[in-house]
């Protein structure tokens, strides 16, 4: 990462809760468990209402500005197409990955046991870089274990998976190596797999998108990312694949 600003340079794992202590002190105890359903009143006969799960970590629980500020809030409270409402959990626990246990004892896998429901429509999976330092085929075994207990449990969902984000134009070898296994087994359980690192979603625009601290979004990130995950979740609903290439 040796060419990302000073500041990334400097925050050499991002995202891993657990192993810095006092940022974890600090602020990392709250959890991403918010639900946001739609108020009857403003739903017509007509209008499709889809039940929505997300299974992550920090980048969608608000961590570093607040649970309000988070994507997943943005896209509950005013979502960008009027034929679709959606009904939104989001699980995502600070800290969390396939592997790595986040700060409330989380993990994906126990968040699809805790908060995925057998009607959900869509499953998404954002992250992580949590993982970074995990075994890349031991990462890839629980990855794979994590969307299988998913389709037992909700076998009529589709599955939206997004890769961990970079902070530099250069992500180290470790870092594709977590990407490639979660693509990896993305693929073989069927679910839509969009890369946040060939995409540039972070690095196009670090400063504005990237926090004080050098690893959580920023408000403009989360704005950002809301743009990204809005587009992605409203085309899986829709059956629209092509989606994840834009």
């Amino acid at each position: 990462m040796e060419h990302a600003p000073r500041r990334w340079r400097q925050a050499a794992v991002p995202l891993l809760l657990a192993l810095t202590g006092a940022l974890v002190l600090a602020g990392c105890q709250g959890t991403g468990s918010t639900t946001s359903t739609p108020d009857s009143s403003s739903v017509s006969a007509s209008t499709s209402v889809r039940s929505v799960v997300i299974i992550g970590d920090s980048l969608s629980t608000g961590f570093g500005t607040s649970a309000e500020n988070a994507w997943p809030n943005l896209i509950a409270t005013a979502p960008g197409d009027d034929s679709m409402q959606l009904n939104l959990l989001n699980a995502a626990q600070n800290g969390s990955g396939y592997l790595n246990v986040g700060v409330t004892g989380s993990t994906f896998a126990l968040q699809v046991e805790q908060a995925l429901a057998p009607d959900a429509d869509l499953v998404v999976f954002f992250g992580s870089i949590n993982d970074l330092y995990q075994d890349p085929t031991e990462l890839a075994a629980a990855v794979g274990r994590t969307y299988a207990a998913a389709r037992e449990r909700a076998p009529r969902s589709a599955f939206l998976v997004v890769g961990p984000p970079a902070y530099s134009t250069r992500p180290e070898a470790r870092f594709l190596a977590l990407r490639d296994a979660v693509k990896q087994e993305a693929q073989a359980a069927g679910a839509m797999y969009v890369d946040p690192i060939e995409q540039g979603w972070i690095v196009a625009d670090a400063e504005r998108f990237v926090g004080p601290d050098g690893l959580h979004p920023s408000v403009e990130g989360h704005r950002h990312l809301r743009e990204k995950m809005e587009a992605l979740i409203l085309g899986a609903l829709k059956g629209q694949p092509d989606v994840a290439a834009r």
